[in-house]
């Protein structure tokens, strides 16, 4: 049986090292397994969800969008592997790290295994995801709420 394209989206991060380097490499890298590309402006943003923010330099976040054939799991699999190749370090959560891949959405799929949940299950909390994608995915809808990308980071906009 053919697989089909689906479109993804991927959350991008780095606070460690040559973090604009990390993030164009891992662009770079996606558009090798991904087509129809799209890539939002890159920000940067204060470390959040962390015990001492001022221990850990700011984040570069961005989002990428395209299309692939691959599975989620094997998508997830490629992230991480990414990750590993520009010596991410799962130290403990929210630790400072060199490449951050996070699967936020992928087509219409709603996963809850206990490797991937998708929708990314805090994307919708997050305004360093949710500003980056709305600018290339702004009508993509969220699977769960019904949502579209833009009306989430409005909600998020108006509670803050």
């Amino acid at each position: 049986m053919a697989s089909s394209s689906v479109r993804v989206a991927v959350a991008l991060g780095s606070n460690l090292g040559d973090r604009h380097g990390h993030i164009h490499w891992a662009i770079a890298r996606l558009r090798e397994r991904l087509s129809d590309v799209r890539v939002s402006t890159i920000i940067e943003t204060p470390p959040l969800e962390v015990p001492d923010p001022d221990a850990q330099g700011p984040y570069l976040n961005g989002a990428l969008v395209g299309t692939t054939d691959a599975s989620p799991d094997e998508l997830l699999a490629f992230l991480q592997v990414l990750e590993a190749e520009r010596g991410r370090a799962r130290l403990h959560r929210n630790a400072a790290r060199t490449l951050d891949l996070d699967l936020i959405l992928c087509g219409d799929a709603v996963l809850n295994g206990p490797a991937l949940m998708v929708p990314h299950p805090r994307f919708r909390e997050r305004t360093f995801v949710l500003a980056p994608l709305a600018e290339v995915a702004g009508d993509w809808r969220d699977p769960v709420t019904g949502l579209t990308v833009t009306a989430l980071l409005q909600r998020l906009t108006d509670r803050a």
